[in-house]
């Protein structure tokens, strides 16, 4: 009986315990819902957190109205810049729903936003692995998977050639007795492997990026050496002995080398690795144990140039026209490409591109023969310092062939020991890219033989840099080879070429004060050089105008008319002085000279969004120069305090006549939001008005292209000599590759053009977000990819092709996971799915 009392006073007190903890679920529930309806979201979001903590059973029942709630106090937390805060909440959020995978993906986006995109790229991943078939978290991966782990990983990994050539060389150093071993940006560990296999006792390997990293902890576990490597997430210039490492490695493996050679890197994290991490080298003519010196692999390295034309380069570097759809471009406006670039500018900027020169559109055409830039030995500290302090080379080059001078490209030979060598060479079947130095700047670019290419070669701020690039003609070479005096700096080669050396800057200009020099990218100059593209526009938005004018003049007559009989006065003043302009807008990206073509068709009131200074200067002198008054092109950012809020009218009273919008990214995917903007921009147009482009057409063709299959994904074991590496690294391919030319992709068409969308921003019930298209097979083979682009409609006469030669824009291609064997004569379904601006397409059997 005594025992039965404390109970049920236990009980009695848990009862009023839950009716209490009820009681505050129950209120702090009313105040939630309370706090939503007058947008507290901050207090709402502590009162579910309060609910959820004493009655975790309501997580089914709140848990949509939670992640409103979540989201809505996140973006204000977002405004504020309360960063913390932010994160905590997302943090609280995770530990009650742990694999809720909107919540994941909410995080991931605004990590992406704050720059930490490794941190981003895994809340995607893991958002996709709780659901693979949530489509924002699928997009949202594979837009960061591009730039976690980028496509060339992929393709050097499949590069069978160069995997067999490093191994041999680390299997030989390690058997001449180069035991433990350092690898300096592992990458996927790959070259660490290769000298565990070799037999070296103690391999280290580090690897900056987080994403890789991790990657390499799961290749190396997945191989079992996880005991004989020791993998380092740092870069090598922190790495301490013995805190990372317990003592200096007898060898040094790295392939930390661009297609400009030094641009990962390398010349700054050997120089440490000989100072800190590195036995001595040994000195010629000692014989010793390889295990009490340090070497490098790769050895040396000679880098090559040539000199070339090729109009795919120029038309993506250099302006070549001097009107564009009736518009001049001014002499005081010079046009570059961030590749052509100063030492002196403020930020260091990559002074070259790199171009798959065997693949470029149109070929190229060698102006000279190929010549030696510069050599460089990486078992040399000496030579390595002296790399970045060395004045410029002065190289003088003789022509072979007449042409016009557009790049000079650039590859090298990577002898990774006095046995084994690779080059990255056009003309070898290889992973890498080459180089290319466009040539901007000069008077003439037409060369012929007799001519000499002049230019300064030097390694500053850890980059290849070729400047100064000019040209010395025969006759101007015998004017003054009277006055030539001896330069003791000279690059040796040859008295002819010292003689050009000496003489190469009297063909350099000093730019005149009043010149507005404009960065563009690459993408940019090609714009301004496709004239069908602002031809087309200059038609189109005439046609929309005219068709307003008579309406417009009517009513402004009938106005004018009225007011004259109201004041009783008389007077008439001219119609053109009272028309109200016509307002454009235009909302592409970049830099675009649309709203200045605008200007040129009438009572036209254009408002470029162009951001930059430099561009609204150079917007401006060619306005001058085409006789425009300063105030008739208005700068839209100017107007509008938040950029997210660049779709409003142009006045309280007035609607835009016509909007143009970017539909289109460069790299050939339709542009996020698109048709949210559309939407916008339908509800902001005067009757008549429209938005360029009217509609967009989606085409796609069946394809084989094994070159679009190594480039997506690892292609088994066999690539990479027995390393099972694929399946981790394969997590992020994606299935779409942007950035393609079609015109020059390896590939055999199986099926004939299909249209596969319809974009309609102008009558969007036109638009279906599923369809299903039959496609004809016209040649048996392995379905591997299906590339696409599109036929942008201006109106139903005028359109612009995405695929054209003229076109700035690039093609995409969905790569499949698993190619299909087609026959001739079959017919495939394809599944089109559009969400959000992405589109999905699926191959049904």
């Amino acid at each position: 009986m005594s025992n039965s009392r404390p109970r049920s006073r236990r009980d009695a007190g848990g009862g009023a315990g839950a009716a209490g903890r009820d009681e505050l679920v129950s209120r702090s529930l009313q105040s939630a819902e309370h706090c939503l309806g007058v947008q507290d979201f901050g207090t709402a979001y502590a009162h579910y957190l309060l609910v959820l903590s004493l009655a975790p059973e309501l997580k089914h029942d709140v848990k949509e109205t939670f992640q409103y709630t979540l989201f809505r106090w996140a973006e204000e937390l977002d405004a504020l810049s309360r960063i913390q805060d932010l994160l905590g909440c997302y943090e609280q959020a995770l530990e009650l729903f742990p694999d809720d995978e909107v919540i994941c993906n909410s995080m991931g986006e605004h990590l992406f936003r704050m720059g930490f995109r490794d941190e981003a790229a895994g809340y995607f991943h893991k958002a996709v692995k709780l659901n693979p078939d949530f489509s924002d978290a699928k997009e949202n991966f594979y837009r960061v998977a591009n730039w976690l782990v980028e496509r060339w990983h992929f393709i050097m990994l499949n590069d069978t050639k160069r995997n067999t050539i490093y191994n041999a060389a680390i299997q030989k150093a390690v058997c001449l007795g180069s035991k433990s071993v350092l690898d300096i940006g592992a990458g996927t560990g790959i070259l660490s492997m290769f000298a565990k296999k070799a037999g070296a006792h103690s391999v280290y390997a580090c690897e900056l990026s987080k994403t890789m990293y991790e990657l390499a902890c799961d290749v190396v576990a997945a191989n079992k050496m996880e005991a004989g490597i020791k993998l380092l997430h740092t870069k090598s210039l922190d790495i301490e002995i013995p805190k990372h490492i317990p003592e200096r490695v007898s060898l040094v493996v790295t392939e930390t080398v661009d297609a400009g050679l030094f641009g990962e890197g390398i010349v700054e994290s050997l120089i440490h690795a000989w100072e800190h991490l590195l036995l001595q080298p040994k000195t010629k003519g000692e014989s010793a144990n390889c295990e009490k010196y340090g070497k490098v692999i790769p050895a040396s390295a000679v880098i090559f140039g040539m000199a070339v034309e090729c109009a795919e380069i120029r038309r993506h570097h250099r302006v070549g026209i001097k009107d564009i759809a009736g518009i001049h471009l001014p002499t005081n406006v010079k046009f570059q490409s961030p590749a052509y670039s100063s030492v002196d500018t403020e930020e260091t900027i990559e002074p070259y591109t790199t171009e798959k020169m065997s693949r470029v559109p149109g070929g190229y055409l060698a102006l000279t023969e190929c010549f030696e830039i510069m050599t460089v030995d990486f078992n040399n500290l000496q030579e390595l310092k002296s790399l970045a302090t060395k004045k410029p080379d002065k190289i003088g080059i003789p022509v072979i062939k007449e042409g016009i001078l557009d790049a000079i490209m650039v590859w090298f030979v990577l002898q990774l020991d006095d046995e084994h060598s690779l080059s990255t060479s056009p003309s070898e079947e290889t992973c890498w890219e080459q180089a290319v130095y466009p040539v901007q700047d000069l008077a003439d670019y037409w060369i012929k033989p007799g001519d000499h290419v002049m230019m300064e070669v030097s390694c500053q701020d850890c980059y290849l840099r070729i400047q100064s690039i000019s040209v010395l003609g025969l006759e101007c070479e015998m004017d003054v080879a009277k006055s030539f005096t001896q330069n003791k700096d000279l690059l040796s080669l040859g008295n002819e070429a010292e003689l050009c050396s000496a003489l190469a800057n009297l063909q350099t200009s000093k730019p005149d004060a009043v010149e507005q020099t404009c960065i563009l990218e690459s993408t940019e100059i090609a714009l301004l050089n496709n004239i069908p593209y602002h031809e087309g526009f200059k038609m189109a938005m005439s046609k929309v105008l005219s068709s307003l004018t008579p309406e417009k003049l009517y009513q402004t007559m009938d106005t004018h008319c009225q007011n004259e009989m109201s004041s009783g006065t008389g007077q008439s003043n001219t119609v053109q002085n009272i028309l109200e302009p016509f307002y454009v807008l235009d909302v592409s990206e970049g830099f675009s000279v649309l709203p200045v073509i605008a200007g040129t068709l009438g009572q036209v009131k254009p408002y470029s969004s162009v951001e930059k200074d430099q561009h609204r200067i150079a917007l401006d002198l060619i306005s001058e120069a085409n006789h425009f008054p300063k105030e008739t092109l208005e700068f839209w950012l100017r107007h509008v305090e938040d950029e997210s809020a660049m779709l409003q009218r142009p006045k309280s009273d007035k609607l835009w006549s016509i909007i143009i919008l970017d539909v289109i990214e460069p790299s050939g995917l339709i542009q996020q939001e698109i048709m949210e903007k559309a939407a916008i921009s339908r509800c902001l147009l005067q009757s008549g008005g429209k938005i360029f482009p009217q509609y967009v057409l989606m085409f796609g063709l069946l394809v084989e292209s094994q070159t679009l299959l190594e480039e997506n994904a690892v292609q088994g074991t066999e690539r990479t000599l027995g390393l099972n590496i694929a399946p981790f690294i394969n997590q992020f391919q994606v299935p779409i590759r942007v950035f393609l030319d079609l015109s020059s992709l390896p590939c055999i068409p199986l099926s004939k053009p299909v249209e596969l969308l319809r974009l309609d921003l102008m009558t969007p019930y036109l638009n279906t977000s599923n369809r299903e298209v039959k496609v004809y097979v016209c040649k048996s083979g392995r379905l591997t990819a299906i590339p696409f682009w599109y036929h942008m409609y201006l109106d139903e006469e005028i359109r612009l092709d995405t695929s054209s030669e003229a076109s700035h824009w690039k093609q995409a291609a969905v790569v499949l996971d698993n190619p299909i064997q087609v026959e001739m004569g079959e017919e495939l379904v394809l599944s089109i799915q559009h969400h959000k601006s992405n589109v999905s397409i699926t191959v049904k059997q």
